[in-house]
């Protein structure tokens, strides 16, 4: 059994939701977390807007107790700004801070940071050594292989980041170049584990629950983290557990309960914005919650331009009356699927 302890946390097995811009704010993060997700983290966060009081940067360090453990990540290239960042991501009251080398997108490697520091490991070791001399709290470190496949330099980097005092590293097992295209290089996961002691946590190409297992079984990694296959599918953790704990992949959750977790979703976007905002920005998550059940494109259609919660529930309502009616399709969700 793997065992991940970063801090005051330990999990068997863990099961990590990745941090995902636009994606993890906290009601994303509270209905992973009651699904199953071991720790959660924010989106990445921007140190510049941190420090200059940037509104969207300040939103995201909004935590709530029902999430925990989870983390705060934060990026930037300039060390001293990172520092007054890292010490107003503490004051929110995270479990530990994570900062973000991985970051593949130009914006962000324009600025010298994110994916940019694995053209300067000692750089992106001295940040680290920086924020840990400076918080109280456990910092960990989400980064890639290298920046090119030329440049694979990930064995190194952890060996200067465990010198530098991370509690943990996350590795994004593709490159900078790649982005999320081609296929992640699980391989390097046991090279990593023999050249450091820190727990190493596997991320990239995780979107089944048999990956999951696969993963833990073939590379020794200390736990996984899961992306973009969370997305409007947070049922991946609970069913990724069962699996490891029966070796029985368990059934996809039928209409009525994505149709029920959607809704609290829903509910707890516009608890935490203003309720306009918080349906404009949802829509993103109907196709992965809706996904495979029958009929479902014109449901999905429709609630595209629906801009209230009764709305919404009304209609999403009528599709499960309208499913019940063929109680076969309702139990076997993704047979004859029209998407």
């Amino acid at each position: 059994m793997a065992t991940l302890t970063i801090g005051k946390t330990t999990v068997e097995n863990g099961i990590l939701l990745a941090p995902l811009e636009d994606v993890t704010e906290l009601p994303f993060r509270v209905i992973s977390k009651r699904l199953g997700a071991d720790i959660v983290y924010t989106e990445f966060i921007s140190s510049d807007g941190l420090v200059h009081d940037a509104r969207r940067s300040l939103e995201k360090l909004q935590l709530a107790d029902e999430e925990r453990p989870v983390a705060i990540q934060i990026f930037g290239g300039d060390i001293e700004v990172m520092k007054e960042a890292a010490l107003m991501a503490e004051s929110a009251g995270p479990d530990f801070l994570d900062i973000n080398c991985g970051c593949w997108v130009k914006n962000v490697v324009a600025r010298n940071s994110g994916a940019a520091l694995l053209k300067d490991i000692p750089a992106m070791a001295a940040m680290t050594k920086a924020l840990v001399d400076t918080v109280k709290l456990p910092v960990t470190v989400k980064t890639r292989l290298g920046w090119d496949k030329n440049n694979i330099v990930i064995v190194d980097v952890a060996k200067q980041l465990e010198q530098a005092g991370a509690s943990a590293l996350t590795v994004h097992c593709r490159t900078r170049d790649m982005g999320h295209q081609g296929n992640a290089d699980w391989s390097w996961i046991p090279k990593i584990k023999e050249a450091v002691s820190i727990p190493i946590i596997l991320n990239g190409d995780v979107t089944a629950v048999e990956h999951v297992k696969e993963a833990f079984e073939t590379t020794g990694c200390d736990a996984v983290m899961i992306g973009r296959g969370a997305i409007g599918n947070p049922f991946i953790f609970r069913r990724a557990k069962l699996y490891l704990a029966t070796g029985v992949i368990p059934p996809e959750p039928c209409a009525e309960e994505r149709v029920t977790i959607l809704l609290q979703h829903l509910q707890l976007s516009i608890n935490h914005k203003p309720e306009r905002r918080a349906i404009l920005e949802f829509r993103k998550f109907y196709g992965g919650y809706l996904r495979g059940l029958y009929n479902s494109a014109p449901v999905k259609q429709d609630i595209q331009q629906l801009l209230s919660f009764p709305e919404i529930e009304d209609r999403l309502h009528r599709y499960l009356e309208f499913l019940a009616e063929r109680m076969d399709v309702l139990e076997h969700p993704t047979e004859d699927a029209t998407t």
